[in-house]
């Protein structure tokens, strides 16, 4: 049923995407694209979930006389195809949900509404695809929707730069795909991905197909050091779709590497694993450390997509180094963590890149520098938003404490491990997690409280006025789900034992059937958490506390004036910035790679103010791809000339590239 769902999902969505460019300028034309697209995604998520709780065994397959001639196009869906259905559509469903408010304030709808189902649906296919041509298809038409997306604001002359961007570095990942298919496929050309899973490769075809895969969906998912079209993309498109493609589309993302590396490619060699860790423990801490330096607020959202990223990756890597030392229920381990975290994720990211979006629409501001005191004017989206902040700083009873705890408890589980390299590899990408999940904490604090917590600091922020209910009741679904994820993790992690055993050769023990609700990863000797106990003792202790101050102190609410830091003037000049609660991180890591600064002190006598110059640093973008830039545009303006030649010239040109050819296909082994 779930395949066949999927696919009439699917072509309900392109159906509704046709029907967004007839009623783009109606009235209701918003609403009513949005809620047909929240129709569609809620039916593949209850067929997803359906399809992961049958059994590890059941998998449902379709293959249609389209595409390729000779093999069709294959689909199916699998323990591994429902769970990312589920976070997929689930991401989808709360979008829409959120759009059907916010979508009518959007200025340029018939540059969204045709192009958003077109979105979804290629996410969807992108999962069900089951051979690699109708993969690659659907891999490049979710890459097309999503730039066109990209580009709704194109009169932004950064915008346009973010999806030219964002464009070149698809292409590249698809490129890098498209040729490691071709090396999986062998000499007998079977691309359907059953016909893959019979196909022996030599060592270094392996390791190239790893490089490859890395290169292609790393770079939709956002690893360093090919994560720079996302801080930039994911800001420029509108705030539901900056969502979807941060929760969501990274996720397929991550789909694409498991189910090529830990499916298709066979069983790992152990260096594959450390590859995978430092690339992921180096993308967490990296992308953390420049979302706490971020003043836009969907940027350090976005930079906060590549921690997490990261963070998943790790987990993956785990997985790998695990299973090709045999240590399967380590490898089940990091491989649910990372699953979990994948879930995750798309909770808490949503609900704060919608929180953003409430805050940009009511106060037109993405710079947090100008916003402040929130929390008077928009007490829901605070609250949500506030929720969502502690679920990504991964603390308890939210959902984000879970993952990270378990990818930890995985860490704990490599002195096992035969190989000297994994043993001191393993434990440096904890303590860089370690370290990202201290940076996030700091960087969500400082986040929450610049924008809802102090003073305005603009009159856009004095003025501002709650969201639409829509929003909110999208906001608050979310926070619901990060909480019964946090506090009833077992019944997840059961869900996805299918995916563990199927893929890694072990699932972790039922959960659901332990006492209390506890998750024990391995043994209880080793560790355990219990979400639900950790919950109730917050609610009691907090209800606690308020009672006895109430009971010995006073019930009646008392206000005072807010603290000056010293001035007696209430000014919201007084305040911590984001710039000066950002300081001592910069000034750590500006010396390395992170930021210059640069102080002008006038000379003596001067009445012109001091003044200090911050320039953020990139050292990616500086070191990799500002010079290919330069290469390219050097080699352009000398190729240019190519188009003022004579026909003798072209004549003389073609007939030499032949001549090379053809000596190179006689002298090739």
């Amino acid at each position: 049923m779930a395949v066949a769902v999927t696919l009439w999902g699917v072509a309900a969505l392109l159906g509704i995407a046709v029907l967004g460019v007839a009623v783009q300028r109606m009235a209701i034309g918003s609403r009513l694209i949005y809620l047909a697209c929240l129709l569609t995604c809620l039916a593949i998520l209850f067929a997803a979930c359906t399809e992961l709780l049958a059994g590890a065994g059941h998998v449902e397959s379709l293959r249609l006389p389209v595409g390729l001639p000779w093999i069709g196009a294959h689909f199916v869906v699998d323990a591994l195809a429902a769970f990312f259905l589920a976070v997929v559509n689930l991401a989808g469903a709360a979008a829409s949900l959120y759009a059907l408010g916010y979508g009518e304030h959007e200025k340029s709808p018939g540059r969204v509404l045709p192009f958003y189902p077109a979105f979804l649906a290629g996410m969807n296919l992108v999962i069900v695809a089951a051979d690699a041509f109708s993969f690659l298809f659907a891999w490049e038409f979710m890459s097309l929707t999503s730039w066109l997306l990209v580009m709704t604001y194109h009169q932004d002359p950064d915008n346009r730069r973010a999806g030219y961007i964002y464009i070149v570095m698809a292409s590249f990942g698809t490129l890098a795909l498209l040729l490691a298919f071709g090396l999986l496929a062998g000499p007998t050309g079977g691309y359907a991905f059953a016909d893959i899973r019979g196909v022996e490769n030599a060592g270094w075809h392996r390791g190239l197909i790893l490089a490859l895969v890395l290169l292609g969906a790393g770079s939709k998912a956002g690893l360093v050091p090919l994560h720079v079209w996302l801080p930039l993309a994911h800001p420029a498109a509108p705030s539901h779709v900056s969502a979807l493609m941060s929760g969501a589309m990274t996720k397929v993302a991550i789909y694409g590497f498991i189910r090529i590396i830990f499916d298709l490619l066979g069983s790992p060699v152990w260096w594959w694993g450390s590859v995978v860790l430092v690339l992921g423990s180096v993308t967490a801490v990296l992308g953390v450390l420049f979302a706490t330096m971020q003043r836009d607020f969907k940027r350090l959202l976005a930079y906060s997509t590549v921690e997490n990223v990261g963070i998943i990756f790790v987990g993956l890597g785990l997985a790998l180094a695990f299973k090709a030392n045999g240590m399967t229920a380590a490898a089940a381990v990091a491989f649910s963590a990372a699953l979990f975290h994948v879930l995750n994720h798309a909770l808490f990211k949503n609900l704060l890149f919608f929180g953003a979006g409430a805050v940009l629409g009511s106060t037109g501001a993405r710079d947090i520098e100008r916003l402040g005191g929130l929390i008077h004017r928009m007490p829901w989206t605070a609250f949500a938003f506030l929720g969502g902040c502690v679920a990504i700083s991964a603390l308890p009873p939210l959902n984000g404490f879970v993952s990270e705890w378990l990818v930890f408890q995985a860490v704990l589980l490599s002195p096992d491990l035969p190989q000297w390299g994994l043993r001191l590899l393993v434990p440096a990408a904890g303590a860089m997690l370690a370290l990202g999940a201290a940076l996030s904490a700091a960087c969500f604090v400082r986040a929450y409280g610049i924008t809802f917590l102090g003073r305005p600091r603009s009159d856009a922020a004095a003025d501002a006025l709650e969201t639409d209910a829509f929003s909110l009741a999208a906001m608050a679904i979310l926070l619901c789900l990060c909480l019964l994820a946090g506090i009833l993790p077992g019944f997840i992690i059961d869900a996805m034992a299918p995916l563990a055993q199927n893929l890694v050769g072990q699932r972790m023990p039922q959960q659901a059937a332990l006492p209390w609700l506890s998750i024990v990863p391995v043994a209880e000797s080793r560790s355990s958490y219990n979400g639900l106990l950790v919950f109730a003792f917050i609610a009691m202790s907090a209800v606690f506390a308020a009672e006895v101050i109430h009971r010995f102190a006073s019930r009646a609410v008392r206000r005072g004036p807010a603290w000056d830091c010293g001035y007696p003037d209430p000014i919201p000049a007084t305040q911590y910035t984001a710039d000066s609660f950002a300081q001592p991180l910069r000034r750590v890591f500006s010396e390395v790679f992170l930021a210059r600064e640069r102080v002008h002190m006038p000379a003596p006598g001067d009445a012109r103010p001091a003044r200090i110059d911050i320039r953020l640093r990139d050292l990616v973008w500086e070191l990799i791809y500002a010079p290919i830039e330069g290469w390219i545009a050097f080699a352009s303006e000398r190729m240019n000339s190519l188009q003022f030649l004579t026909i003798r010239q072209y004549l003389s040109l073609v007939f030499g590239a032949l001549v090379a050819l053809l000596l190179a296909v006689s002298l090739w082994p």
